[in-house]
């Protein structure tokens, strides 16, 4: 049976059309994680901000600073 078909390389690289497709249906990664929980952390960034007595500048800049965090959060795992 080895004589006709050899056992295959363990080394040796997969083809870029199953690299690409490995890719395509990747489940879960940072994006989609972010995707999930913004509305939740908006929703505990702005009701500790009102618990605090913040203002509306205040709850402003704490959703930018949420938002920014997601988007870095969400970048930050992708590579080149």
């Amino acid at each position: 049976m080895y004589r006709a078909f050899a056992p295959l390389d363990s080394d040796e690289p997969l083809p870029r059309e199953l690299v690409m497709d490995a890719r395509r249906y990747r489940s879960w990664g940072r994006p989609e994680v972010a995707g999930l929980l913004w509305i939740p952390a908006l929703a505990g960034t702005l009701f500790l901000v009102t618990w605090a007595g913040g203002s509306g500048k205040t709850a402003a800049a704490a959703v930018a600073a949420l938002l920014g965090a997601m988007l870095l959060f969400a970048r930050s795992g992708r590579r080149a």
